[in-house]
């Protein structure tokens, strides 16, 4: 008997996690494998079959853990091999299981091999006894329980933190942490106030998207300008494409989602349920709506600010007299007599066409004479109250299109419904966005400096796309028919022009 004991071999898997390690310090799990190795060696015995880490991983909501699987497959397959004793080793229950069935899973598996489990901290159990087996299940049972209270507990925390409006983990872009504390120096509290910098870049991106700038400008820009991103100086477990190793470096993502964030206007969100913010704003509840409503409407219009080349095709500001159809830019002209020119025609059907540079510097010209109007400011009034009403109920609108869409995914209703809750919901949301068009005031942050005789100066100056931006807070609307005149010259009178406060024709 001690020949064939002799001849046994020990393989042990070693396996060492921990949940929470946001800055991928990695010391707590560290120190595990340490404590394990030297358990393994001096108590144990055998053969350290390998080392299996899992870091920042949590075993008890379900989050995949590839070390644990790929340490059980070579643990089973080993197992199987003659004359082989497989122990798998970890600090404590609680760091190889904490769901039920998982682990059923794992001792039943560990068992068909007759495999082994050992714990640093105490318990060594032997899967092909039942009697083992019901001890690892019984211990590992009040792991679970203990987790599922501590998840009840901080469920519940969370939700108070969301009721008091106050901040969930780290402080946000845009603010900062004041903390309060007792006559003892202990932190009993915090706020977040405005970081002087940081709410500073907020508002500018805000007011740069909402006056015609693209993402890549105001991207290219910040990274010029050498303004550190979000997260900058956080030490991280993984870092976008092309992100610098500091974290320094905006991209366009970041820079849509610090415009669009609810944070902005004050609004704390938990579990899509919001609650009024403990923080002060950043910007108005209006251009919080209107940049959102900014992103959705390039998706429904097929403008493309970002890569906008040509002033007026596309949208609303110029259209087709005859067929009402969007206008695009191609080139038209006579290649054996001249150039062929960039002109502006009918998408849809080629009813008109007009050649581009002209008409660009006859409706500048018009936009610049609106703008030099002493009394401009007074003119571009509209109902405020209105307006943002029309935005929160498009903006519900589109959140009950999204929840029809989830209640889709989960069986809930059927595709024919769906079609039609969809199309119902994409009719009012237009008609929400119209009324808040109607109403809507003229676009003073698009027009920033250039309301008065600075006008003239100014407008050359700015990009095409801030121009496209001031034209539509204009409400500038172009409708052009065809003409009957042939030969040189541009006819002006074969075109409908209306601005805020002056319709164009029914």
């Amino acid at each position: 008997m001690a020949a064939i004991v002799a001849q046994l071999r020990i393989m042990i898997f070693l396996y060492a996690r921990i949940s929470e390690d946001p800055r991928d310090l990695r010391r707590g799990v560290k120190r595990q494998m340490k404590d394990l190795l030297r358990w393994a060696v001096e108590d144990i015995g055998g053969e350290i079959a390998g080392e299996w880490i899992e870091n920042d991983r949590s075993a008890h909501n379900g989050e995949e853990r590839p070390e644990y699987d790929k340490m059980m497959a070579a643990a089973l397959a080993a197992a199987q091999q003659p004359g082989v004793r497989v122990i798998v080793a970890a600090y404590h229950p609680s760091r190889l299981w904490r769901q039920r069935v998982e682990r059923a899973q794992a001792i039943e598996d560990l068992r068909a091999v007759k495999a082994h489990v050992a714990f640093e901290s105490g318990g060594h159990f032997n899967m092909a006894k039942a009697s083992d087996r019901s001890q690892l299940a019984n211990l590992g049972e009040s792991d679970t329980a203990e987790s599922e209270v501590k998840s009840e507990r901080v469920t519940r925390a969370a939700l108070e933190r969301a009721e008091e409006g106050r901040a969930n983990g780290a402080v946000a872009y845009g603010w900062k942490r004041t903390y309060l504390h007792d006559e003892d120096g202990k932190v009993i509290g915090f706020h977040d106030v405005e970081h002087p910098e940081q709410a500073a870049i907020v508002r500018e991106i805000v007011k740069r998207l909402l006056a015609g700038d693209s993402l890549f400008a105001i991207t290219h820009d910040l990274n010029k300008r050498g303004v550190p991103a979000p997260g900058a100086g956080q030490k991280r477990k993984r870092r976008a494409l092309g992100q610098t190793e500091d974290g320094a470096r905006w991209s366009k993502t970041s820079v849509k989602k610090i415009a669009v964030r609810r944070v902005n206007v004050g609004i704390r969100t938990y579990k899509g349920d919001e609650y009024p913010a403990a923080w002060p704003k950043l910007i108005s509840d209006e251009q919080h709506l209107r940049v959102v409503d900014l992103f959705a409407g390039r998706a429904d219009n097929l403008e493309r600010p970002g890569q906008r080349m040509h002033l007026l095709s596309w949208g609303e500001v110029c259209t087709c007299g005859p067929c009402r159809g969007p206008i695009s830019v191609s080139l038209r002209g006579n290649s054996k007599r001249g150039t062929r020119k960039p002109t502006y025609i009918c998408s849809d059907k080629g009813c008109v066409g007009r050649n581009e540079a002209a008409l660009d510097d006859y409706i500048e010209s018009i936009a610049v004479e609106v703008l030099s109007d002493p009394e401009a400011a007074d003119i571009f009034k509209g109902d405020q109250s209105g307006v943002l009403a029309a935005l929160e109920r498009a903006e519900a609108l589109r959140i009950r299109q999204t929840e029809a869409a989830d209640d889709f995914a989960d069986g809930l209703i059927n595709r024919e419904q769906l079609r039609r809750i969809t199309a119902k919901l994409g009719r009012q949301i237009a008609e929400a966005k119209a009324e808040a068009k109607r109403l809507q005031p003229i676009d003073l942050t698009a027009l920033d400096g250039l309301i008065g005789p600075q006008a003239r100066e100014k407008w050359p100056r700015l990009t095409v796309q801030q121009k496209r931006r001031a034209l539509e807070a204009l409400k500038f609307r172009v409708r052009i028919h065809p003409s009957a005149r042939r030969g040189p010259g541009f006819d002006h009178t074969t075109l409908d022009i209306g601005w805020h406060g002056r319709e164009l024709p029914a």
